[in-house]
C-alpha cells in the first residue's frame, strides 16, 4: 500500500530530555495505525510533530510524499487528548463553528449520523456525559471529511461500554477508507482496531508489525493461571512460572500436559484460567514493565 505518511529518523529534544529518539515508520493509506506505549513513552510528542503542532529537533515527516505538503491542513482531522468545548454552544453550533474553518466540510446531518449525535444536537456541548463528549470531539475531527484522522488516547477515562461504542464508531470510519492514527495504552483497543502497530518506549521504537505477527514472533506458548492458594508450595513444573497479583502463571506449550501435571500434584482447579498472550504480555516481555504503568 502507498504510504500516506512517512516518518524518517524523527527526534525531539526538551533541554536535557530526549523525548523522541530516532523514530522511523510509514503508514499505509486506508489503515488504522497504532502508536502504542505507556505514559511518557513519547507517543504524544511524536503525534504532535506528525500533526504539525510541534516542530521536530531533527528528522522528516512526509505527507503524501511531500515535506510540508500544503494540503495537510485541509485533509487532516485531529482529536486531542484533552479539549474544552465552548460554554453555552449547542453541539450543532460547535460543529458549525469548526465547519466554517474548512473549504469543503461535511454536512452537519451526515456528521451527526456518522458519530451518533442526532439525539443531542441541540444540547449544550459542555454539559454532555463523557462518552457523548468524546463523540462530539470525534465529529469535530471529522468535520472537514479528512483523509487522515489523528486520535490521541480517545477513550481514556471512558467506562467500558462507552469505550466499546467508540470503537464501533472508529470501525465505521475505517470502512469509509480513511486513514487513522491512534495512540493508546489499552492493549484490547489496539488489538481490535489496529492493522499495524509501532510500540515505543523511552522515545524509541522497540517493536513494529501487525498485532498478530508481533504476538506470534515473541510467544510460542499460552498462559495457564491459578490462584496462588490453589497451587501446592512444592509444585514442580517443567516450564517457566511467574507470580503476579496473587496468581501463579504457567507458560504452557500444551494445556493438556500442564493440566495433567496440576491434577497429579494436587492443585485445585476452581480458579483455572487459560488465555493467549496479549500485547500487555508482549510489552512486559520487551520492557520489564506493564503497558499501562
Amino acid at each position: 500500500m502507498t504510504p500516506i505518511i512517512e516518518v524518517r529518523n524523527l527526534n525531539k529534544q526538551f533541554k536535557n530530555v530526549k523525548a523522541v529518539n530516532g523514530i522511523s515508520f510509514s503508514i499505509a493509506a486506508g489503515t488504522c495505525f497504532g502508536l502504542l506505549g505507556p505514559n511518557g513513552a513519547g507517543k504524544t510528542t511524536t503525534i504532535e510533530m506528525m500533526e504539525r503542532i510541534s516542530k521536530p529537533s531533527s528528522g522528516e515527516i512526509l505527507y503524501k510524499g511531500q515535506i510540508d505538503n500544503p494540503a495537510f491542513k485541509q485533509e487532516a482531522g485531529i482529536q486531542f487528548q484533552s479539549t474544552s468545548l465552548m460554554d453555552y454552544l449547542t453541539v450543532r453550533e460547535v460543529l458549525e463553528l469548526f465547519a466554517s474553518f474548512y473549504q469543503r466540510p461535511m454536512a452537519i446531518t451526515e456528521l451527526a449520523k456518522l458519530c451518533h449525535l442526532q439525539e443531542f444536537l441541540h444540547h449544550q456541548a459542555a454539559k454532555l456525559s463523557g462518552g457523548q463528549r468524546q463523540r462530539v470531539l470525534l465529529a469535530v475531527a471529522l468535520v472537514n471529511d479528512p483523509d487522515i484522522i489523528f486520535l490521541d488516547e480517545p477513550t481514556t477515562g471512558l467506562d467500558p461500554q462507552s469505550r466499546r461504542n467508540f470503537w464501533s464508531l472508529i470501525e465505521g470510519i475505517k470502512r469509509r477508507g480513511k486513514t487513522i492514527v491512534l495512540t493508546t495504552h489499552y492493549m484490547d483497543e489496539a488489538e481490535r482496531l489496529c492493522d499495524q502497530l509501532v510500540i515505543v518506549d523511552r522515545g524509541q521504537v522497540i517493536a513494529e508489525g501487525t498485532p498478530q505477527s508481533l504476538l506470534r514472533s515473541h510467544f510460542n506458548h499460552i498462559f495457564v493461571c491459578l490462584n496462588q492458594a490453589d497451587v501446592p508450595a512444592d509444585f514442580q513444573f517443567e516450564g517457566k512460572v511467574n507470580a503476579d497479583n496473587g496468581q501463579v502463571i504457567f507458560e504452557s506449550t500444551s494445556v493438556e500436559r500442564t493440566l495433567k501435571q496440576l491434577i497429579e500434584q494436587g492443585a485445585r482447579l476452581n480458579s483455572l484460567q487459560v488465555r493467549n498472550p496479549t500485547l500487555d504480555d508482549l510489552f512486559l516481555k520487551l520492557t520489564g514493565h506493564s503497558l499501562r504503568e
